[in-house]
């Protein structure tokens, strides 16, 4: 057996802490946390998860309003001991050149395009740790015959759960969180 390096040991026992992020260098690109433990994506990404992603970020922010910002592959703090990496989010939360996160309470919706080693962090994990967070709304994005399939969810604040909302293919228009209209199909740009 391999020995582990350093910077992969806890700095204590209870495991690690969101802010202990910002501090591995040495971690892989794509590190989250959750329930205190490092979560790291190391499979090679595929071409589809990638063009998906710039698409809905390029199409997002084209119609986003006055005020709300979207990023790509940003985490989002959603306690001292989660720290998991969305694809897409949308904000309310200004730019800053030097964030490496957000709050939940900025976030108006997060995106994950599920591929392979995620497929059950995004359905089930992430499903309910953003709910828990309050985060208003949450699309989970499937390749279906190398179209998007995009599942919407909606948070009901009592219950602090989320309901679905509907599934979307081919098109996908939403009043909220601001009014979206995109054309699933077209997402993958190719020349």
């Amino acid at each position: 057996m391999t020995a582990l390096p350093d910077w992969m040991r806890p700095p204590r026992a209870e495991g690690w802490y969101a802010d202990d992020l910002d501090g591995l260098q040495d971690a892989p690109r794509h590190t989250e946390l959750i329930d205190g433990a490092l979560v790291f994506m190391m499979s090679p990404q595929r071409s589809w998860h990638g063009r998906i992603v710039t698409g809905l970020t390029v199409a997002l922010t084209d119609q986003a309003p006055d005020g709300i910002e979207v990023e790509r592959v940003m985490t989002i703090r959603l306690d001292v001991r989660n720290r998991p990496e969305t694809d897409v989010l949308v904000t309310t939360a200004p730019y800053e050149p030097d964030r490496t996160w957000y709050a939940p309470a900025d976030v108006l919706l997060a995106v994950e395009v599920v591929s392979p080693e995620s497929a059950h962090r995004d359905s089930t994990v992430k499903l309910r740790k953003y709910a828990e967070a309050g985060i208003a709304h949450y699309w989970i994005v499937e390749e279906q015959d190398t179209k998007p399939v995009v599942h919407v969810y909606e948070l009901d604040a009592p219950t602090t759960t989320y309901v679905p909302a509907g599934i979307f293919r081919g098109t996908l228009d939403r009043p909220v969180p601001f009014p979206i209209a995109l054309d699933l199909d077209n997402l993958i740009r190719m020349k």
